[in-house]
């Protein structure tokens, strides 16, 4: 996964250039916009059955009339708490306004978020999240919605309001959305989705089956996002194809999760861009023999062809390594691994204990994307061979590749992972010189997305300082920057 300092808040300035959407609250008691008038008729005129101005008598549109004017210059003077009781005055009593606009939906959730996040008290901020909840409602019920609104809704939920919303809720609610919208989704709703779609795998929260089902509505609709945009959309479509799709190819260790197609689209050009190279071969062989696809592919025929001719070595006396062997070309990683294992047991050999641990690493690694396996087992084979960089080189990598585990794939989250992939990239040349141009390589690489002094100093931190980077990764660190 490649890191960038991007600024993901790109989706917060793209977002509310849209529609406002961050979501604002406050109150001392919990509001209920259900106490808005009851729905009239609806004229032929008006766009909304909700009260309008229109079904007021005089006076009372009057001083209707003069709250909506009055909160908006309260918003533009940042008066934000005359400003709600303005709004609430106005919004209650015609909550349809003239029949047309909605930019009152917008305020009233601006309103109601700045306070939200003045607020400490978390009673009181959980009856403020109601109230932008049922601002969102009543948005919907008197304008309709086509599922952006209640995109938004679960976009505020995940990003803003967590602790005070069911995780469960706000799944349901992103999944409505891409039910109902389709490959037209809304690009800002696309990541946080992911992550959730991908938690509730893991929680065994939902089948396998629908899982997969969704994951795949998710690249057909940024496939379709990177096919239609403009602008800066497509900057945020870039955003999202570097966070999601590498995120949800950590399912692909789930046997079935993806089928065939899946894998030829996303790792057969790996093979014709290095058709000789027998590492990169066998790794996209295993991935389709994974997949269960059909090997009178012509694709399938030239992999083997390949594999064939570029990987050939002598089978393996009978024993533990000749039955991996078998079981790792049928694409039955785990009973490899048992093998494997009990080869490990067997043998006294130190190095080609070593050998054996960082190819069961390597599967955990490429193909069952258990990165705390692939860890362990990478650790053991240092064990073996402590004088053998490769090791330490794939811990790297696996710690370079978590930015989408950890983090929203560019930011802070996601950048602080580099460090810790470095620190393994400079041992790895430091214990075994032979492999230093590879190591530097990586590190030159990966050094770039460290986060910037900017970033350090809004967090109070120092270059030097000592950290502690979260995540599955929990290793200490040194602080450094990419300028």
């Amino acid at each position: 996964m490649r890191l960038s300092v991007f600024p993901f808040m790109l989706f917060w300035v793209l977002l509310y250039a849209c529609s406002s959407t961050t979501t604002e609250v406050m109150t001392t008691e919990k509001e209920t916009v259900a106490d808005a008038p009851a729905k009239p008729a609806v004229s032929k005129e008006r766009m909304t059955p909700c009260t309008t101005l229109d079904d007021l008598d005089a006076e009372t549109r009057s001083r209707t009339e003069d709250a909506y004017t009055l909160y908006r210059d309260q918003i533009r003077y940042k008066n934000y708490e005359e400003a709600r009781q303005l709004w609430r005055q106005a919004f209650y009593t015609a909550p349809g306004a003239n029949g047309r606009v909605k930019y009152h939906f917008e305020d009233g959730i601006k309103i109601y978020n700045h306070i939200f996040n003045q607020e400490t008290d978390p009673v009181i901020k959980s009856g403020l999240v109601d109230t932008v909840m049922s601002i969102y409602d009543k948005y919907i019920e008197c304008y309709g919605d086509d599922g952006t609104l209640v995109a938004r809704k679960a976009f505020d939920c995940y990003y803003y309001y967590r602790d005070y919303r069911e995780v469960d809720e706000t799944f349901r609610m992103f999944r409505d959305v891409v039910d109902r919208k389709g490959e037209k989704t809304d690009y800002f709703m696309i990541n946080p989705f992911s992550r959730l779609l991908y938690d509730r795998v893991l929680e065994e929260k939902i089948s396998h089956e629908e899982a997969s089902r969704y994951a795949n509505k998710i690249f057909e609709i940024i496939d379709y996002g990177k096919s239609t945009c403009k602008d800066q959309y497509c900057d945020a479509w870039e955003v999202i194809e570097e966070y999601a799709p590498n995120l949800l190819s950590g399912l692909e260790g789930i046997k079935g999760f993806y089928d065939c197609t899946y894998y030829m689209k996303k790792y057969y050009s790996d093979f014709e861009n290095d058709p000789t190279d027998c590492d990169n071969i066998t790794e996209v062989y295993l991935k389709m023999v994974w997949a269960g696809c059909d090997r009178e592919d012509a694709r399938f025929v030239a992999l083997q062809e390949a594999k064939e001719k570029e990987c050939y070595v002598a089978p393996p006396p009978p024993g533990p390594l000749k039955k991996a062997s078998i079981a790792l070309n049928e694409g039955d990683f785990q009973e490899a691994i048992a093998y494997y294992e009990t080869y490990v047991r067997e043998e006294s050999d130190a190095a080609k204990k070593a050998n054996i641990l960082l190819r069961i690493s390597k599967i955990y690694y490429v193909h069952i994307k258990n990165f705390v396996a692939a860890r362990r087992y990478a650790r053991l084979a240092t064990e073996q061979r402590p004088d053998w960089g490769a090791p330490y080189m794939l811990i790297g990598k696996l710690y370079a590749s978590s930015g989408p585990l950890c983090g929203p794939g560019r930011g802070w989250d996601s950048q602080v992972v580099t460090w810790a992939a470095i620190d393994k990239f400079e041992q790895a040349k430091k214990v075994d010189p032979s492999i230093a141009d590879q190591a530097n390589e990586w590190i030159r690489k990966y050094r770039k997305y460290m986060p910037k002094k900017e970033d350090i100093f809004l967090r109070r931190l120092t270059a030097g300082q000592s950290f502690l980077v979260p995540c599955w990764i929990q290793e200490k660190t040194r602080i450094r920057t990419a300028d």
